[in-house]
């Protein structure tokens, strides 16, 4: 856990937050500045600053962050008429916050190019 990361600590549930999914490896949250009526963030539990950090031991972690997006999809019934999982990288690619996350936007048609 990093002492200064917003995220590390909604996950280990220093920060309140309105969690819709949690397990050992993520936790899901409903975001608190929604851009559709369906945006929720995924982050695992292990601090990853960003996708350049991931490494090869991180595969599982990864692919079980887009198994949960595709289950809360379901759920949200969003999935039948399409969502988006967008995940920003540094500064130019629209972090903010340095902790690996995924944002599930839906509900509503999203338009392309996204900004």
């Amino acid at each position: 856990m990093a002492e200064d990361c917003i995220f590390c600590k909604i996950a280990s549930k220093e920060v309140p937050s309105s969690i819709v999914y949690e397990d050992d490896l993520v936790v899901a949250f409903n975001d608190i500045d929604p851009q559709a009526p369906v945006h929720i963030v995924l982050i695992p539990k292990k601090h990853i600053p960003t996708v350049l950090n991931l490494t090869h031991e991180d595969q599982k972690l990864v692919g079980h962050m887009f198994l949960v997006a595709a289950s809360l999809s379901r759920e949200q019934q969003i999935a039948q008429d399409g969502f988006r999982l967008v995940t920003n990288c540094n500064r130019d690619g629209g972090q903010s916050v340095y902790h690996l996350h995924m944002h599930l936007l839906g509900g509503r048609s999203l338009t392309w190019p996204p900004g």
